[in-house]
């Protein structure tokens, strides 16, 4: 973690002492957000992002981008059982989304290709703000042709069960279609594990998330 916030410090540092200009906007899009490591069966689920970012130009090619962004994260899983004998079945379904929300302030290192298309790359700090699981359970019963259904839906908060900081790396590109207007994708791998730990066991439970955006410069 310590290595994580000192790179990102000192990218920040090195862009305002080095910096030629100084640019700011606002940017905003949509996440593909997943979850890897000790969870099974767990699918991607959309989302949105959205904020400001100031880039430090330090040569023509060359720029130092620090961000401040409010994002939607998480995942979908979805368990069924079923068990059939003598003209007799139950079939029981679970569908539940995890739904995280963080503050996350990326240090991006963005190299200029051309006047148009920059690569970037950099560590990311995210900070929890919210953290719910929402979920659906049927349970279906069926005998002689006759099928009897009971369901229910809800949600819980599961804040107290994530860890309140998160570290992640990015990579990406970016093309400006005008000196305002860029488009941009990024991909963010998670280096920590989300997870707290229990009475003495622990889970290896990451975030990854794609994030594609619009981004306008003042």
């Amino acid at each position: 973690m310590k290595k994580i916030l000192l790179s990102a410090l000192a990218l920040m540092a090195f862009g305002f002492s080095n910096a030629q200009e100084v640019s700011y906007g606002v940017k905003g899009g949509l996440n593909l957000s997943n979850l890897a490591g000790d969870i099974e069966d767990a699918k991607s689920l959309f989302g949105a992002h959205v904020g400001a970012f100031a880039e430090i130009k330090i040569t023509d090619k060359f720029s130092v981008q620090p961000e401040l962004l409010f994002s939607m994260q998480g995942a979908k899983q979805e368990y069924t059982y079923f068990e059939s004998f003598d003209g007799f079945s139950i079939t029981e379904t679970e569908k539940s989304t995890l739904k995280l929300g963080y503050l996350n302030l990326p240090v991006m290192a963005k190299y200029y290709v051309n006047d148009k298309f920059s690569l970037e790359a950099g560590p990311q700090i995210g900070f929890l703000l919210s953290a719910k699981v929402d979920y659906e359970y049927t349970y279906r019963e069926t005998f002689d042709g006759v099928t009897e259904t009971e369901s229910e839906s809800g949600s819980y908060d599961i804040k107290d069960e994530v860890k309140s900081i998160d570290l992640g790396f990015g990579f990406g590109a970016a093309y400006k279609f005008t000196e305002n207007l860029s488009v941009g994708a990024r991909y963010t791998l998670g280096l920590t594990s989300i997870a707290k730990d229990f009475d003495g066991e622990s889970a290896d439970i990451k975030n990854n998330v794609l994030q594609v955006s619009i981004g306008y410069k003042f």
